[in-house]
């Protein structure tokens, strides 16, 4: 007679799995191409400067959230910090910021007019949740943006894309 241990291992994917099985799938989009193609020969402005550009604004706008945030809640610095901190390196990775520390990782270039952070909430846990918003939000633009560029560019984007939505879940756990 054999003794079966039952399994006590909950059914269905974790978060975990997902978080990470969701970047995989975006590095793989990015690894679809080497670079070769029109755009990498460099003629002109391609795809790949301008989402660059695109990338490093945004993030450059997403900083700009968080030091709004941290001046209005001083309380939240242990969360927020670190994460603004990745935020600024992912404005530098795709050409954003000029110094390691600057307090702005906005490029050069104009900012738009959503640029305007909008106030923070008074409330602490409605500002991580706006934050998890504008994260999330961003992430899902990045992912989407994938299909317009390729090789080095695109994985890059994929990675800050999924570090955004890994940022947007420790936000909202931050909030409860």
């Amino acid at each position: 007679m054999s003794f079966t241990v039952p399994s006590r291992t909950p059914s269905g994917p974790r978060r975990r799995s997902l978080l990470v099985g969701a970047a995989g799938a975006g590095l793989l989009v990015g690894c679809s191409s080497g670079g070769e193609g029109p755009d990498a020969a460099g003629g002109g402005t391609s795809a790949a400067e301008r989402a660059r550009t695109r990338v490093a604004r945004d993030s450059g706008e997403l900083v700009e959230r968080y030091d709004a945030a941290l001046a209005a809640h001083p309380d939240l610095t242990a969360l927020l910090t670190p994460l603004r901190a990745e935020t600024v390196r992912h404005a530098r990775a795709f050409g954003g910021g000029k110094s390691t520390g600057e307090t702005s990782a906005s490029p050069s270039a104009s900012p738009s007019a959503s640029a305007v952070p909008s106030p923070v909430p008074e409330d602490p846990k409605s500002a991580l949740a706006e934050l998890a918003a504008a994260e999330r939000a961003l992430a899902d633009r990045r992912a989407k943006a994938l299909l317009e560029v390729e090789g080095e560019v695109a994985r890059l984007m994929a990675s800050v894309a999924a570090a955004g939505a890994g940022h947007a879940y420790l936000l909202t756990e931050g909030a409860k």
